[in-house]
């Protein structure tokens, strides 16, 4: 009787563990993007791609600096960012392969709608900084992200070191609460359009867009696979799938047709 018992438990275990085993082997981990995430394409797009595949998608939201770290450390297996310049650099140094442009969308400066510094209108995102320097507050991610990364450049292009300064707040947040820091303090920000269109109503922030179109501002996604050379451990072959399915036909016309309530496409697809 207790043998009985005993070989019926054994296989009860062993087809506990072979079942954790198969659903942990279709469970991959994405480092990406707070934008990305509180703009809400993972959980538009995740769906459908879990459906064809049966590989589930875990998203780990974190400033676009904080995300690669995860996949170089092998804490991840693929990384879905912006930041290209990081991304190709991360990627020479061995730590990613298969990078692929998914798609794009711009920055925009949101400040409050009597635009204290005159910004309104100006075509250089760089000039309408140092005026934002000299007449109103600023708040900034100051989380290595990719919005901080860019957000930085520009203070570097006009000559201003904004850290320390009195009218300088660094949150150390994603974009939808660093906007509604802005907001609350009537100050201005950088954000990507993707998280200000989905979030704006919602959070009804009291902002508007004061300046867009300037060509420095374009903001490239990108998605890259952690390299299984490096650490032995990653889901390789499932994040492929997941990087192939992203910049196939499929994908793509899953990312364009993502849109706010109002229509507006909040990502443009441009996977070569």
């Amino acid at each position: 009787m207790f043998r009985v018992r005993n070989i019926l438990l054994s296989a009860l275990c062993a087809v506990v563990l072979t079942a954790a085993s198969a659903s942990a082997a279709t469970e991959i981990i994405c480092s990406s993007t707070t934008s990305t995430e509180n703009a809400g394409l993972f959980a538009y797009i995740l769906p459908m791609f879990e459906k064809n595949t049966g590989i589930k998608v875990k998203v780990v939201a974190r400033g676009t600096g904080a995300a690669i770290e995860m996949g170089k450390r092998g804490d991840a297996d693929v990384a879905f960012v912006h930041a290209k310049e990081q991304e190709l650099k991360a990627v020479e140094e061995g730590f990613f392969v298969n990078r692929h442009d998914v798609m794009y969308n711009d920055f925009v400066i949101i400040g409050p709608p009597d635009d204290p510094a005159r910004i309104k209108g100006m075509k250089s995102a760089a000039d309408a900084f140092k005026k934002i320097s000299a007449s109103a507050p600023f708040v900034s991610r100051g989380d290595n992200s990719g919005t901080n990364t860019k957000e930085l450049s520009l203070w570097k292009k006009v000559g201003i070191e904004p850290k320390g300064q009195k009218w300088y707040l660094e949150v150390g947040q994603g974009m939808e609460k660093t906007q509604r820091i802005a907001s609350e303090k009537r100050a201005y920000t950088l954000t990507d359009r993707g998280t200000w269109l989905a979030t704006k109503d919602k959070d009804r922030l009291d902002m508007v867009v004061v300046l867009e179109g300037d060509p420095v501002l374009f903001n490239q996604y990108g998605i890259m696979a952690v390299n299984p050379e490096k650490h032995k451990h990653v889901k390789y072959k499932e994040a492929m799938e997941f990087v192939n399915w992203l910049i196939s036909k499929e994908g793509q016309q899953a990312i364009a047709s993502f849109k706010d309530k109002n229509g507006n496409a909040l990502f443009i697809p441009n996977a070569k």
